[in-house]
């Protein structure tokens, strides 16, 4: 998957939980598990805000890698 992510990290660091971190961002607990996991891609809204939360820049918690082509 092309985005990665480091949101667990940040999250505990807060020392928050799913519920939690779901509660300050507007989303549900499966939300950020779903996030954390790589299930589910944030809208730039969501990940703009997440790392607001956690006090660090968007590049900080999200990781884009172009997949590579085997030509």
């Amino acid at each position: 998957m092309p985005l990665t992510n480091r949101l667990k990290e940040h999250r505990a660091r807060l020392g928050v939980n799913q519920q939690e971190l779901g509660s300050l961002a507007g989303v549900s607990r499966q939300t950020i598990s779903q996030i954390e996991r790589g299930d589910y891609s944030p809208s730039v809204t969501l990940a703009l805000k997440l790392a607001k939360i956690c006090g660090v820049q968007v590049e900080d918690i999200f990781t884009y890698q172009e997949e590579e082509s085997h030509a």
